[in-house]
């Protein structure tokens, strides 16, 4: 499969409340380094900027980052801010909050709802930014979420946001923030091979109410922040053969297949696998390459 003329507008879009992306998006996690936080060395900074570059001139519109992003020597957000601003019109910039690392790189206690302010403001501080254009509250095993969400919720009001979406949620959370505020996007961890029951609900759910679902680690698996899983599936490996591509590009576009509404953000500071990651989503695997990938979906994930 030639990758030199596939763009993400391949992969077709999908509307974030009034924002239009395409399907294929990027993931600034592993821009900082050769794992994801403290776990690798930091990254060649000129490099990572060469790929978020790249990334645009490759049609992707839509990159997911957070503050918490950042090795001993590199931040995301500082790179995102020094590679592409200012900013294109169309370049939707979505963040995290929630989680908490202090200037260490140590996870610390997670934010409280009256933080989340300073949270968003870091934010916009390190991408140079007036507002940002969708904001996700990481759950952090917290049982309710409407008082953190409606944190979010005011800021929204007050124009330092402009849409909301939720992480790490299971379908009685989703519901919890649709009462508060609208929702435009979920993202929970999940994959080929690797999603629990709640998680599945909450896809279908998306799915019937026009929520983007927007699924963290599809490529890495059970690798997690360490990067790509090297651990794939035969049903995989047969049918990345078949294609003549990469079994990452496989996992990819399974991903993509699960409804519209599904959108991809892989993450890598590698130049190359930047293209592969663009160019599977114009990879359209047939009826019986998805049915014998969803029962292998089926026998690990149970």
């Amino acid at each position: 499969m030639t990758t030199e003329k596939i763009t993400a507008a391949d992969s077709g879009t999908w509307t974030l409340g009034d924002l239009t992306v395409n399907r294929v998006g990027f993931g600034a996690m592993r821009l900082t380094g050769s794992a994801a936080f403290h776990l690798g060395t930091p990254s060649d900074r000129d490099r990572s900027i060469a790929v978020l570059r790249k990334a645009v001139e490759l049609g992707v519109n839509h990159i997911d980052t957070a503050a918490f992003y950042f090795s001993a020597l590199r931040s995301a957000n500082e790179l995102i801010n020094s590679a592409l601003a200012p900013y294109a019109d169309d370049l939707v910039i979505a963040v995290k909050v929630g989680p908490f690392r202090n200037w260490a790189g140590e996870w610390d206690t997670s934010a409280r709802p009256e933080d989340l302010r300073s949270h968003v403001e870091e934010n916009l501080r390190q991408l140079g930014r007036d507002h940002l254009d969708l904001v996700y509250l990481r759950r952090m095993r917290q049982d309710s979420i409407a008082e953190h969400f409606g944190a979010l919720a005011e800021l929204r009001d007050a124009g330092l946001i402009r849409h909301l979406g939720v992480s790490d949620v299971e379908p009685r959370h989703l519901a919890e923030a649709r009462e508060i505020a609208p929702v435009v996007s979920v993202q929970n961890r999940y994959g080929l091979g690797g999603a629990d029951p709640a998680t599945e609900e909450v896809l279908r759910l998306c799915g019937e109410s026009g929520i983007a679902f927007v699924p963290f680690f599809a490529i890495a698996g059970d690798a997690g922040p360490q990067g790509a899983t090297a651990d794939h599936d035969d049903a995989v490996r047969d049918i990345a053969a078949a294609h003549a591509v990469a079994p990452a590009q496989i996992r990819l576009a399974w991903t993509l297949a699960q409804g519209p509404h599904v959108l991809a953000i892989p993450g890598t500071g590698n130049p190359g696998h930047l293209a592969e990651n663009v160019a599977a989503g114009a990879l359209r695997l047939t009826g019986e390459e998805l049915a014998r990938l969803q029962e292998a979906h089926r026998k690990v994930a149970g």
